[in-house]
C-alpha cells in the first residue's frame, strides 16, 4: 500500500500535446507569410541534414536530426501550403486524420509467448463456470425468498398452520415452524438446555398462570410436540415474551436472536391472513408483532410496556380486578394515588417512579378526533366511486397536561386545486390557515421516533394500519394502508408534544350498491400494547341519480329582495341575494316599442304563473 501511494504521487502525468506549427517553427502566430519565408531559411542554415552534424554530447543522432527537420518543413508547409493547411486546420495535422488507439497494461506473462492456452483456460474457467455459479446462486437464492424475505419453505409452513380461528397463542405455536431458526440453533445447540427452558416457563407465574405466559393449551402444544429445534424455538419465544431468567449466557442470547425472526415471519402470517380477509387472525398477527417487540405474553398487562415494571408491581397496581390496565389509564390516575400504589418495599423507589412517568409521557399514542368519508370534488358519494377514508387525529402521549384544544379549520380536509398538480400528488398540503382562507404548503414527511423497546434486539420503527371490516361476518372490507410518516412534527425538538392534527388517508372503491355501510374502523400500532382505537362508522352511499338530483338543488340560486318570492323569503327568514344593477345600455334612443313588448311579456308571465 505504501508503495502504491509512494508511485501515484512520484508519478508524472502524460499530457498530450497538440501539433502546433508556430511553437515547432519557433515564431508568433501574429507573423506573416514572409516573415515565415525569411525565418524558414535560417532555419534550413542551421537545421538541413547537409549543414549540420550529430553532437554526440546532446545525444543526437543522424535519425534525430532528420525527423526534427522533416517537423520542421511540415510545419512549414502548413502555413504556406493552401492543401496541407487545410488538412492542419481540419484534423489538427498536416499529414490529415491520424489514427487512435488505447493501450491496455497487461502483465508480461499473459502476452508471452506458451501462456496462450493457459489464459484461454482461466478465461473459460470465469466465463464458463464461475460466472454462471455465481448468477445461478443469486437467482436460486432470491427464488428461495419471498417479497417479505422469508424462506419460502417457511411461509409454506405457516400457510398450513394457518386456521380462521387463529389466536395468539395458536400464532406463536405456528411461527416456530421457521427454518431460519435453524441458523442460530446448529449442532448440539438444537436441543441442549431444552429441558432447563421448559421447566423455568412452567413454573408457577405472579400474574399469569406460567411464568412464561403461555396458557394451558399452549403447554400441552409444547410437550406433546417432538423434540428438535422446533420444540426449543417455541419454548425460547416463551421464554422471551415472558422475561423468564434462563441463568445461562447461550440460553440467554438464543433467547433475545429468536424475537425478530418470529417478528419478521409474523409479517408473513399476516399477509396470509390480509389473503384470507379473516379478521381474527389479522387482528392476532397485529397482536403478536406488538408483544414481541415489547417482549409481552398474550392477554399480560400492557403495563409491562413501562420500565422497572415486573409482576409484582402490575400486580399491586392492578390489585384484583380481571381487566388490565392501559398506560393511558395508569398515568390518568392522580399523581399521588400512582406513587401509592407502585411505590414501596419490592415494588418502585422514588427514581424508578420518575423514569417511569418520563418514558410513559413520550409515548406516541395516537387519539381519533374524528374520521369521515369523501369524494374529492364531490359532495356525495355514488357507487364506484373512489372514496377517500379521513382519519384525523394527534399523538397524545399518556399522562399529559394542559393539552390545547382543536381548531375545527384543522379537522376539514380541504381539497386541492385542479391545477395544482404539486398538490394533487402529495408533494403539497392544501389546508386552512387561521382566517380559514386556503393555502398550500410544502409537505416533508416526519417519521415518529424510534419505539422503546429495551427487550427486543433491533431497533423498530413504529407502523400504524388502518383497515376497515364487517364485524358481523368478521372479515375485512377495506384492507389495511400503512403509514410510517406523517405530516406534521409531533415533538419539539426539546422531545415535547406538539399536538398537531394528523391526517392519515386511504382510498377505496365504494361499494356498487346505494345505501348505509356500517363498517368497525381498526387503528393498530405494530409496536405497542393498548395504543389501538376501534370505531364504528357509516358509510352512505348516495343512488347516481338521486345525488344529481341533490345537487341541482343545492345549485339553484337563492331568490332576490326585491322579488316577490325574496320578500316571502325575508319575512319567513330566508336567505335572499341583493339585485344585481342593470346594464347600460350601448345606445340611448333605444325604441319604445320594444320596451313595450318586455313589459308586456312580464306581464303575461306573471298571469300564467298566477292561473
Amino acid at each position: 500500500m505504501a508503495g502504491m501511494l509512494y508511485l501515484i504521487i512520484t508519478t508524472q502525468r502524460t499530457v498530450t500535446k497538440l501539433w502546433n506549427p508556430y511553437d515547432i517553427l519557433g515564431i508568433d502566430e501574429s507573423a506573416t507569410e514572409q516573415q515565415i519565408k525569411r525565418h524558414y531559411k535560417k532555419l534550413g542554415l542551421k537545421f538541413h541534414p547537409d549543414k549540420i552534424r550529430p553532437d554526440p554530447a546532446k545525444n543526437e543522432t543522424i535519425e534525430s536530426l532528420n525527423d526534427k527537420w522533416v517537423d520542421l518543413s511540415k510545419a512549414y508547409q502548413a502555413l504556406t501550403d493552401e492543401e496541407i493547411r487545410n488538412n492542419w486546420i481540419q484534423y489538427g495535422h498536416p499529414d490529415g486524420k491520424q489514427g487512435f488507439s488505447i493501450g491496455i497494461a497487461l502483465p508480461k506473462f499473459i502476452v508471452s509467448d506458451g501462456n496462450g492456452k493457459y489464459v484461454v483456460l482461466v478465461y473459460a474457467l470465469l466465463l464458463g463456470v464461475l460466472l454462471p455459479y455465481l448468477v445461478g446462486s443469486w437467482w436460486y437464492g432470491t427464488q428461495k425468498l419471498t417479497k417479505d424475505g422469508v424462506l419460502v419453505e417457511s411461509a409454506n409452513s405457516l400457510f398450513r398452520e394457518y386456521t380462521e380461528i387463529t389466536d395468539e397463542g395458536d400464532l406463536i405455536t405456528a411461527l416456530s415452524t421457521g427454518k431460519e431458526f435453524s441458523s442460530i440453533l446448529k449442532g448440539d445447540k438444537a436441543e441442549s438446555g431444552l429441558s432447563k427452558i421448559e421447566s423455568r416457563i412452567s413454573d408457577k407465574g405472579q400474574v399469569t398462570p406460567y411464568a412464561g405466559g403461555l396458557s394451558e393449551k399452549d403447554k400441552d402444544k409444547l410437550e406433546h410436540m417432538e423434540s428438535g429445534v422446533r420444540r426449543k424455538v417455541l419454548a425460547l419465544l416463551w421464554a422471551y415474551l415472558g422475561r423468564v431468567e434462563l441463568d445461562d449466557p447461550a440460553l440467554t442470547s438464543a433467547k433475545y436472536l429468536v424475537a425478530p425472526i418470529a417478528q419478521s415471519l409474523c409479517r408473513t402470517a399476516t399477509a396470509i391472513a390480509l389473503a384470507y380477509g379473516n379478521t381474527v387472525p389479522l387482528l392476532a398477527s397485529y397482536a403478536i408483532s406488538q408483544r414481541f417487540v415489547q417482549a409481552i405474553p398474550p392477554k399480560a398487562s400492557p403495563l409491562f410496556q413501562l420500565p422497572y415494571f415486573t409482576p409484582a408491581v402490575v400486580k399491586a397496581v392492578e390489585g384484583d380486578s380481571k381487566n388490565h390496565m392501559s398506560v393511558q389509564q395508569f398515568m390518568e390516575l392522580p399523581d399521588a394515588r400512582r406513587r401509592k400504589l407502585a411505590i414501596g418495599k419490592d415494588l418502585l423507589n422514588e427514581q424508578q417512579y420518575q423514569t417511569v412517568v418520563d418514558v410513559a409521557t413520550q409515548l406516541p399514542h395516537f387519539q381519533v378526533a374524528k374520521a369521515f368519508f369523501k369524494v374529492t370534488g364531490e359532495k356525495h358519494i355514488i357507487p364506484g366511486s373512489l372514496v377517500s377514508f379521513v382519519v384525523k387525529g394527534r399523538f397524545v402521549p399518556p399522562g399529559s397536561t394542559n393539552i390545547p384544544a382543536i381548531n375545527d379549520l384543522d379537522l376539514e380536509d380541504v381539497d386541492p386545486a385542479e391545477d395544482d398538480l404539486d398538490a394533487m400528488l402529495g408533494r403539497k398540503k392544501t389546508i386552512k390557515d387561521a382566517s380559514g382562507k386556503v393555502v398550500t404548503e410544502e409537505h416533508k414527511p416526519v417519521s415518529p421516533p424510534i419505539t422503546f423497546a429495551p427487550y427486543y434486539a433491533r431497533d423498530q420503527a413504529p407502523k400504524w394500519h388502518v383497515f376497515l371490516s364487517d364485524s358481523k361476518q368478521e372479515r375485512m372490507a377495506v384492507p389495511p394502508f400503512t403509514f410510517t410518516t406523517f405530516d406534521k412534527p409531533i415533538y419539539t425538538p426539546d422531545g415535547k408534544p406538539t399536538y398537531n392534527v394528523q391526517t392519515l388517508k386511504a382510498q377505496f372503491a365504494a361499494p356498487p350498491q346505494a345505501g348505509h355501510y356500517t363498517f368497525v374502523m381498526h387503528l393498530v400500532c405494530d409496536s405497542y400494547v393498548g395504543f389501538d382505537t376501534k370505531q364504528d362508522i357509516t358509510l352512505s352511499v348516495e343512488d347516481a341519480s338521486k345525488a344529481a338530483q341533490m345537487d341541482a338543488e343545492d345549485d339553484i340560486s337563492e331568490p332576490e329582495e326585491d322579488s316577490l318570492a325574496g320578500q316571502m323569503s325575508a319575512l319567513k327568514g330566508g336567505a335572499v341575494t341583493k339585485r344585481k344593477p342593470l346594464a347600460k345600455d350601448d345606445s340611448d334612443d333605444e325604441s319604445g316599442t320594444e320596451e313595450d313588448e318586455s313589459d308586456t311579456s312580464a306581464t303575461n308571465t306573471d298571469t300564467e304563473d298566477e292561473s
